[in-house]
């Protein structure tokens, strides 16, 4: 690629790579991670508080907590929060240590496709939860 302008090291990416101009990169994926990390501590103090307060004694009990409309809607805002925290998280530690180079789009893919098969896993969790 020839001689570099100095102050600038390995991590300067290319403009046309398309790494910098596909998926949430800089303050957009600052905030992702953010939000979503905010959204799974709330979550967990809230599940831990229900369980604390009111346990479930039986299964019964457990599926109709579970089944209860927004219980559902929180939970699948829950995987979701966590998809997208673990691919900024996971795509960051791609970018910044996976070498060769070359390799890094062959990885991410795998992160993908890794990362929605989970979701449509927890799509059907949530779907096989009776009402």
């Amino acid at each position: 690629m020839g001689r570099e302008p100095r102050g600038y090291g390995h991590r300067r990416a290319r403009s046309g790579s398309c790494l910098v101009k596909r998926g949430l990169t800089g303050l957009p994926a600052w905030l992702v991670q953010r939000a979503s990390a905010v959204y799974l501590l709330l979550f967990l103090i809230f599940v831990l508080a229900s369980f604390a307060l009111a346990p479930p004694h039986s299964r019964n009990e457990w599926l109709q907590w579970l089944a209860h409309p927004a219980m559902r809607l929180a939970l699948a805002v829950f995987f979701a929060a966590l998809l997208a925290h673990m691919w900024v998280g996971l795509r960051d530690v791609l970018l910044d240590y996976a070498q060769p180079v070359r390799i890094r789009p062959y990885l991410l893919a795998a992160l993908a496709a890794a990362l929605c098969g989970l979701g449509v896993w927890a799509v059907l969790i949530l779907l096989r939860i009776p009402t």
